[in-house]
């Protein structure tokens, strides 16, 4: 990912019910497609962290 444009993934379809990604500056920007104007903005290693995390089940007893 080197574009600065807003990626969604291909699962989303036409649906406005995803989490968006881009890279900016180095970092990397999160958001809601329905609440484009609430960003997320972290390093590209805190959030391959927390994906690691996520796989990894270590969240799964928030669910």
């Amino acid at each position: 990912m080197h574009s600065s444009i807003w990626q969604k993934s291909s699962h989303s379809g036409a649906s406005n019910a995803c989490i968006e990604v881009r890279r900016v500056a180095g970092l990397v920007e999160l958001r809601e497609s329905d609440e484009g104007h609430l960003i997320l903005r972290t390093t590209p290693a805190a959030l391959a962290a927390l994906l690691d995390g996520i796989k990894a089940g270590e969240f799964d007893q928030h669910a």
